[in-house]
């Protein structure tokens, strides 16, 4: 008897590259004492709240734009970022981003 076992690769955790990493932030944030889980998640699940989202998304971009809107928030709230310096941060990457060829990787450059 010849059984043929086929293995599908798992599909990943995160749909883009971005989310995992805007989620690596936020938990080595949480690890090195920045807040507390149960405050993230209180101030995460207001964000959504505040956009009509639902907890129950699927983790595509609403989601991962609230969790970053949620970051940026508690980051300026705590004196660690400024809004402005976020706001040209946000801005270099979507020049970067628009002027990347596609399906080229996108990266800021060092003067930005």
């Amino acid at each position: 008897m010849n059984t043929r076992v086929t293995h599908s690769a798992p599909e990943p955790v995160f749909a883009e590259p971005w989310h995992a990493q805007v989620f690596a932030v936020t938990v080595a944030l949480n690890e090195a004492g920045r807040f507390e889980w149960s405050d993230w998640a209180e101030r995460f699940s207001q964000t959504l709240k505040m956009h009509g989202l639902d907890r129950e998304l699927d983790g595509g971009d609403d989601y991962f734009h609230a969790w970053l809107e949620t970051l940026e928030q508690l980051l300026i709230e705590q004196g660690a970022a400024e809004f402005d310096d976020i706001q040209q941060l946000r801005n270099a990457w979507e020049k970067a981003y628009l002027t990347t060829p596609h399906g080229q990787p996108v990266h800021l450059a060092a003067s930005e």
